[in-house]
């Protein structure tokens, strides 16, 4: 009758450690690790479009090649002005 007890608190304690790794993991760990790689993506896409807002500075373009034979060329937009219609008559100022 001793020796089942003691089995049966082995396996319990047993039980109970693997339960306290998995919360430790689930609830310290994990969210550790998911905020380090969002971090990091964040700080990739930062340098990303500094890079990219530099090169257009700088040359007046970049192009972003997408597929095999596809290029993607961003240049600075630069809106026309448009003419204020004064009054009803339709004229312009």
């Amino acid at each position: 009758m001793a020796d089942r007890t003691k089995v049966t608190i082995v396996v319990l304690s047993i039980v109970i450690l693997v339960l306290a790794v998995f919360m430790l993991y689930y609830f310290v760990i994990q969210p550790q690790i998911q905020g380090y790689v969002i971090q990091k993506q964040t700080e990739g896409m930062v340098y990303t479009v500094n890079t990219i807002l530099a090169q257009i500075q700088q040359y007046g373009y970049v192009q972003i090649p997408v597929n095999e034979n596809q290029t993607l060329i961003l240049v600075p937009y630069v809106p026309p002005e448009q003419t204020q219609v004064s009054g009803e008559t339709g004229t312009t100022a």
